[in-house]
């Protein structure tokens, strides 16, 4: 039984707001935020109920994206109700399949390539006034690897030298990724948050960090997601696939195949140092453990990827210096 005062809000806005009579209440998830959501039933329908603590998160931003992808003709779910002093919103139900438990050797493929469609026509969406994701935010995001992910984490001190090759790499990466074309950014768009719905697949959520930034960044989200792995080659193939139909979609310039799997490669460096810092900060910070279990497979994309381009060599070779998958177990990424 939930008994918490949000819970006992949420439960007033629903009957006496709403006018939901009877209406039954029941936990549908949590995510890396202090959001929670509920699945309401009420007059043979469900519904999500976001209950967002309005000094800890603002609804605003998820109700600004909502519109703007509503707009663009992706499957976003419908606001049905909103109460922005309290932190709640009533949300069209996506259902409960994330993308994570029903892909495999069969339906990958057109999974993902439905999945890349919609992206092509999220990239098209409204960015007007949007936070652009540039070199400082790049920056500002991989500096967690080192303070959460090595210093708090792993209890590494690193030397002046040390810090120096990593704000080296830093630099170095973030300036090839700053040249590349942009547009709407979804900045988590992966398995979980990609739902297998009946009709104009897939729904789409957690979406409300948006930014406008560089394309390749929400495709090599979803292609190299920290949650599944495929084979290199099957990777590279959707990624070309993507390109194919962004340029005919004139998202971006036509350029060699081997140019924009280099961007590609370039901006999910920059995602998955980002991303080991965050992992580590969830569990520390935060109390969410079971994110380290997503540690291996963030860390094997980096070290398998970062040492074929000049911009994070170096940092690969300190992880190796440093004995770091001595501590973090790898997981072998098929070729």
């Amino acid at each position: 039984m939930i008994n918490d005062t949000r819970f006992q809000l949420l439960q007033e806005w629903i009957q006496n707001t709403l006018k939901w009579q009877g209406a039954r209440i029941e936990v549908a998830s949590a995510d890396a935020s202090f959001r929670r959501y509920f699945r309401v039933f009420h007059q043979g329908k469900s519904f999500i109920a976001m209950d967002a603590p309005p000094e800890k998160e603002d609804t605003q931003p998820f109700i600004d994206i909502t519109k703007r992808l509503l707009q663009s003709g992706v499957h976003a779910p419908e606001i049905i109700a909103e109460e922005t002093t309290l932190g709640f919103l009533m949300l069209e139900d996506l259902g409960s399949t994330p993308y994570q438990e029903v892909l495999n050797n069969n339906t990958a493929d057109g999974f993902y390539k439905e999945a890349l469609q919609a992206l092509i026509t999220l990239q098209k969406a409204d960015v007007t006034k949007l936070p652009h994701y540039d070199k400082t935010l790049f920056l500002q995001e991989m500096s967690f690897m080192p303070e959460w992910f090595l210093k708090t984490h792993l209890g590494i001190s690193l030397t002046h030298s040390q810090q120096d090759i990593i704000q080296q790499c830093f630099d170095s990466l973030t300036t090839a990724i700053a040249e590349q074309p942009t547009g709407f950014v979804h900045r988590d768009y992966h398995s979980r948050n990609l739902m297998q719905v009946p009709e104009n697949n897939p729904g789409i959520i957690d979406y409300q960090d948006a930014v406008n930034g560089p394309l390749t960044y929400d495709v090599v989200s979803l292609l190299r997601d920290c949650y599944i792995v495929w084979p290199q080659h099957q990777v590279r193939e959707w990624a070309l696939w993507y390109k194919h139909q962004a340029v005919s979609a004139q998202l971006m310039n036509d350029i060699d195949n081997t140019e924009f799997l280099r961007q590609f490669d370039l901006m999910g460096l920059q995602r998955h140092i980002k991303v080991l810092g965050i992992f580590a900060r969830l569990k520390h910070r935060d109390g969410k453990s079971h994110y380290l279990d997503d540690l291996p497979l963030t860390l094997s994309y980096m070290l398998e990827v970062g040492k074929k381009h000049p911009e994070t060599a170096p940092l690969i070779e300190l992880f190796k210096q440093l004995k770091i998958t001595g501590q973090i177990s790898t997981v072998a990424i098929p070729a």
